[in-house]
């Protein structure tokens, strides 16, 4: 095993050394980019303000339920049954409102995409340029964890595979 990473260490530095290959950091670029910078803020702003709103109702529903365990034995069962209706409707309601704001297609996500979205589509596109401008065969993008961000299409094989498949 050991010697098959060896082998495969070596053929990834020759082939890499025949290309041209590029390192950025997407992050240090968008940390140094005001607009993102202020993009990031109002988000942060907006997700505190819901999640203070969040917190309201939390504190509001706990305080029925107390209310409801202090009540519980002097009411009669139809009360009983009322009590844990409007509970169980004001958790749904909280929920409800999480996903609004926080779900998958929340607020959070659209704002994100309304506001970030953009200024990435920009870099992204200013690293296609230098890398197309320049003849990078490849672009890595240290953030994070490293990922692809630009491959010349010259070095695209997939629909070769494919052929070869018999796809």
């Amino acid at each position: 095993m050991r010697a098959f990473l060896i082998i495969f260490s070596l053929l990834l530095t020759v082939s890499l050394s025949a290309q041209k290959v590029g390192c950025v950091d997407t992050k240090y670029i968008l940390d140094h980019i005001p607009d993102y910078k202020s993009a990031e803020n109002k988000l942060e702003q907006m997700s505190n303000e819901w999640q203070k709103e969040i917190e309201v109702k939390k504190v509001a529903i706990e305080q029925m339920y107390k209310n409801y365990q202090a009540d519980k034995i002097l009411l009669s069962q139809e009360m009983r049954l009322k009590k844990e209706q409007e509970i169980e409707q004001a958790e749904k309601e909280l929920q409800d409102l999480q996903e609004k704001y926080f779900g998958i297609d929340g607020e959070l996500i659209k704002q994100r995409e309304k506001l970030v979205k953009p200024i990435q589509d920009k870099v992204f596109a200013a690293i296609k340029q230098m890398a197309e401008s320049k003849g990078y065969n490849l672009i890595i993008d240290k953030a994070g964890s490293t990922s692809v961000l630009y491959i010349s299409s010259k070095n695209e094989h997939s629909n070769d595979i494919l052929k070869q498949l018999g796809y």
